[in-house]
């Protein structure tokens, strides 16, 4: 993943209104304006949040009629755990060299 992929991975998900468009949208798909109705923000914000979210490969937009249908993108959401699974990984590998080198003494 380059630098800007993750640049755009992790803006997307420091967002608490994007986390919660990715629970819904994860389960089912909407349309932009039956997300805008679940928030206390204008359609054109919403419309950001989706944006920013299709940017980083988590969702999907597709239009249907005059309606552009959101829905969760499965290979981006892939991507984004493997990369935290690589992390995970590192800290292990630390954690338990530190376990090894307290039992030393």
């Amino acid at each position: 993943m380059s630098e800007a992929e993750l640049d755009r991975l992790f803006q997307a998900f420091a967002d608490g209104t994007r986390r919660d468009i990715m629970r819904r949208v994860a389960v089912g798909e909407y349309s932009v304006s039956g997300l805008a109705g679940l928030y206390a923000m204008s359609f054109a914000a919403v419309q950001k949040h989706v944006a920013v979210l299709e940017r980083a490969s988590l969702v999907t937009k597709e239009k249907r009629g005059r309606q552009q249908i959101v829905r969760g993108n499965h290979e981006g959401l892939q991507g984004a755990r493997r990369l935290l699974d690589e992390y995970e990984a590192i800290w292990r590998q630390r954690a338990g060299r530190i376990a090894d080198m307290l039992a030393e003494d």
